[in-house]
């Protein structure tokens, strides 16, 4: 161990980003020690959820998620009361038997999002596209959910 005289920071000339990412590699380093007591199979970070986005047109409410490295078939989607479900499993593609893990950021194992549709859906017209690691449901309103543009007739 060697001793380093304490120097105190200049934080002005630190932007907010540079101390966030300077806290970050901070907690890193204080766990990168212990990661036995942080492992994913410890249960603390069992599951994972891939990031999903929610956005509508005047037809339709679409959602996206991220779930790269999964085929079509480990993917399932419905669709109830409002409520659309997307899970699914990511497998470990292979473990490493000899040797330590320097660094693991990636999740494997099964997933769940459950979304609230802002609106009524039609049901029997859902489409789902799988594209580069990006799954995209595209749910049209059902007819009565559609904004109607009504006429004013001047007499």
């Amino acid at each position: 161990m060697s001793l380093i005289r304490y120097q105190s920071p200049e934080l002005a000339t630190w932007s907010p980003f540079d101390r966030l990412a300077t806290l970050r590699e901070e907690v890193n380093r204080l766990l990168d020690g212990n990661m036995a007591a942080f492992s994913r199979e410890s249960g603390l970070f069992s599951g994972w959820n891939p990031a999903l986005d929610v956005y509508q047109d005047k037809d339709s409410v679409y959602v996206t998620v991220e779930v790269p490295g999964m085929k079509k078939e480990e993917i399932d989607i419905s669709l109830h009361e409002g409520m659309l479900t997307i899970s699914g499993e990511r497998k470990q593609e292979s473990e490493v038997k000899e040797g330590d893990t320097f660094r693991s950021e990636r999740f494997f194992g099964r997933f769940h999002r459950t979304v609230t549709l802002p609106t009524m859906v039609d049901g029997s017209r859902v489409k789902a596209t799988y594209k580069e690691g990006v799954l995209t449901v595209e749910l049209p309103k059902a007819e009565e959910a559609k904004p109607k543009q009504i006429q004013v007739n001047i007499s």
